[in-house]
Formats: C-alpha cells, structure tokens, sequence
C-alpha cells in the first residue's frame, strides 16, 4: 500500500524525468521553450484525463476499485473509494433502521398519520385507514380536513391547542370512538404527528359507569330522604327514651352523610353528562367568593380567620352555578381540614396568564404522595380526618370537573406541616373586566 510521500516522490520523479525529456530534444535540435511546452503539455493532459475520469466514475455511481492510478492521483482514488464505502455503509444503516421503523410503525395499532405544515397527509400507517379513513400513498399530498372528515377535526389542528385529545366518533363507523391527539415535530415544530386511538371500550364503560351512579345515586335518594325524616322525628320527640336518643343522633348524623355523599354523586354525574360550553356568562367572581366565605364562617364558627384579597373589578366568563361549587368545595375543604386557629387565604386576581383563583391555608399540610391523587373520587389523605369532619371525598374531584368545563387547570402545592395552597389558573380569554362588561351592556349611541 502506497502513502502520501511514495504519491508525492513519484510526482517528483515524474517531474524531473519530464525535464530530462525536455533536455534531450533541446540537443536534437528543438528550441527548449517549445519541449519545456510540450512536455508540461504531456503531463497536464494526464491530469485531464484522471479528473474527467473520477468525475465520470463519481457521476455514474461506480465503485473506485483497485488498480489506481500512481502518484497523488491514486492517493485521491483511494480517499473517494473509502468515502464511497462509508457512504454505503451509511445508506445501508439508515435504510436498515428505515425499514425497522416502518415495520414498527406499522405493527401499531393506532392509526399513525404525518401532516405538513399545511396539514397535507405525508405518510400513513396502515391502522390509519381503518381508524381515520386515511389510506397512503393513495391519499399523499391531500389536505386531512378533506380526507378525513371527522366532526370538529380541522378547527382541533387549526387552534394549536393540543394539551387535550379530541374525543369523536368515527366518520366512516359511528360506533368507533377515537381519541385524536397531535403532537408537533420536525423543523420549528411545523409537522403533525396525528394519533388516533380506539377507545370505543374505555368509552362504553365510562358511559356504563356515569349512568350506574347517577342512576343509583338518584333511586337512593327518595328513601334516605323517607329514613332521614324518620330518624329526625324520632330523635327530637319527647316520648323516645334517653337510651334510644345517643343511637338516633349517631344514625341521624351517618344519614345526613349519605345525603351529602348521594348529592356529591348527582352533580359529579351532571357535571360529566352535561355541556356546558354554551351556558357561558359573565360570572361576578368577588360577589360569589363573598357569599361562600359567609357560609364558610357560619361553618368555622369562628375558629379560623379567613382572609380576602380579591380584584372587585375582574369578572369570569363561565357558568356560575359551577364555579360557586368549585369555589365552595376549596373553602369548605379548607375550614374542614385545618385545626381551629389556623388561617384560610382566598386570592383572586389576574395574572400574564389570565385570571387567578387561590385558596390556601397554614394546616397540616399534604404529603408528596398524596398530591397526584387527591382529585381522585373518594380518595382522602387522612381518612380518619376526613369522616370526622363529615367530609365526602368527592369536593376535589367536582373542582377538577369543573376546571375542565372551563378549560382551568388546578394546581396544589403542599408540604407536611407547610399547609396547602390550591391554584386555579383561568384561560385569559375569559377574564372580564367590570369596565368591558359595562361598555358591552350599555347600548350604542343613536345615529
């Protein structure tokens, strides 16, 4: 194998064997510029002819092989070879990995769909076709909102909100639920990467779910009503002996337990059944705040100093009945929960991000384990605590249902012995303020 100065000493060698050659005709006879000429002449056609060589070689995608030319020239030849076979190495790496991630890609049963930045189908996976409609290549390079027809759809990618799935039934099978997410990629996230999941079982049984309690919830409350009125009566007349009366309170108080667990239940279920989406209207936060603070105080009795910071001008587009149970349920969690003496904090104020709601209080605190979960249905941190103080396990997950109605996200952040502070962050879009709300309800001027 030859190296770079064997390449460079036979350039050389060549060189002054040229320069001999020009000598020797100069004593025939021929003036020495002209066999100085025709000797460089020589060797620059040999260069010529090498380069436009490697240029067709390179060009037609041919393997520089062995022989070589000598000197720099095939010192050149074999660095393109090397070049060459790493290149095909390369090639057949990513064409390796290629096909493994198709065969991946294809093996998954969620319908896989690339987008554009014009929303334009780049690739499919086969479950695409089965799930979204969606066929490749047969449909590459057409817009999705035309392919796949699917209710709300478009407007889902156009928004640029995809912190939520959309759930919808499948166009082509209205008995397929789907649950579409978009996940942006690619050069300054301008691609989509649309997923689509079946989740027709996960639906049903959540369906199933909602109507067995708002069913069950509803037929419990006629006779608990019968039994509770029953215990009362019983409990406050004069002729019920003093040995039946610690019994009947202790029954009283569980009925009226049940009651607030079987209410809990209904408005957990209307708030899952229920659209409320266009029952949107300006809500006097502050005002609302006020009055469940006063029944907040009527149930501390005095034992906790409930401090108010609140924006009187900042309003809420939302549905009032829902986030005067949102607020209540914070507040009275928060009274509950904490030994007497403690402190309850409500802020509610706009920030960059859009209007803020805050309750927070010194108590006990939650510990880190129990904070993913306390939005759970009957999930309690201290489950001792949370039956004496008549707690029924539901008030957080009504929050979280609620938020979601507003597109609202709750936030806890708690430590043990730290006390907890509840956050619920507001899009700004429905921030209002009490200025705006006059000028919009005032009527315009006469022409």
């Amino acid at each position: 194998m030859t190296t770079r100065s064997d390449a460079v000493g036979f350039e050389l060698a060549v060189l002054c064997a040229g320069g001999a050659l020009a000598g020797l005709l100069h004593l025939t006879g021929l003036p020495l510029a002209q066999a100085l000429l025709l000797v460089l002449a020589t060797y620059l056609l040999r260069h010529l002819y090498l380069l436009w060589r490697l240029a067709r070689l390179i060009q037609r995608q041919h393997r520089l092989v062995p022989p070589f030319p000598f000197g720099l020239w095939g010192e050149l030849y074999r660095t393109v070879g090397r070049y060459q076979q790493r290149s095909r190495k390369s090639r057949k790496r990513q064409l390796r990995f290629q096909r493994r991630f198709r065969e991946a890609a294809n093996s998954v049963p969620d319908a896989l769909v690339v987008l554009s930045k014009s929303q334009r189908v780049e690739w499919a996976n086969p479950a695409a076709a089965g799930l979204l409609g969606v066929h490749w290549p047969a449909h590459e390079g057409r817009c999705l909102s035309e392919v796949c027809a699917q209710s709300g759809l478009g407007d889902y990618l156009d928004a640029g909100d995809y912190a939520r799935p959309l759930e919808v039934a499948a166009e082509h099978d209205q008995s397929i639920m789907l649950s579409v997410r978009v996940a942006p990629f690619g050069e300054r996230k301008r691609q989509r990467l649309v997923v689509g999941r079946d989740i027709t079982k996960i639906y049903h049984l959540n369906m199933i779910r909602r109507d067995f309690v708002a069913n069950a919830s509803h037929e419990l409350r006629t006779p608990l009503t019968v039994i509770a009125g029953f215990v009362e009566n019983l409990s406050r007349s004069a002729s019920t002996p003093d040995s039946h009366k610690r019994p009947l309170s202790l029954m009283e108080h569980q009925t009226n337990r049940m009651r607030s667990i079987i209410e809990d239940l209904l408005t957990l279920s209307r708030l899952e059944l229920e659209d409320t989406a266009h029952n949107l209207t300006p809500v006097n936060m502050p005002q609302e705040i006020d009055q469940v603070v006063a029944d907040a105080r009527a149930l501390s009795a005095g034992d906790h100093r409930i401090v108010l910071e609140l924006d009187r001008d900042l309003l809420l587009i939302g549905n009032q009945s829902e986030l005067r149970s949102a607020i209540s349920n914070l507040v009275f969690n928060a009274v509950k929960h904490t030994p007497p003496g403690s402190r309850v904090r409500l802020v509610w104020q706009s920030d960059p991000g859009g209007p803020v709601l805050q309750v927070s209080d010194d108590g006990p605190g939650i510990a880190p384990e129990h904070i993913p979960r306390i939005t759970e249905r009957f999930y309690r941190v201290d489950k001792a605590r949370s039956r004496a103080s008549g707690g029924t396990g539901l008030g957080l997950a009504i929050v979280k249902h609620v938020l979601s109605h507003h597109d609202a996200v709750l936030s806890v952040a708690s430590a043990p012995g730290c006390g907890a502070t509840f956050t619920c962050r507001f899009p700004r879009a429905s921030g209002l303020s009490r200025q705006s709300r006059a000028r919009q309800a005032s009527p315009l001027p006469p022409q």
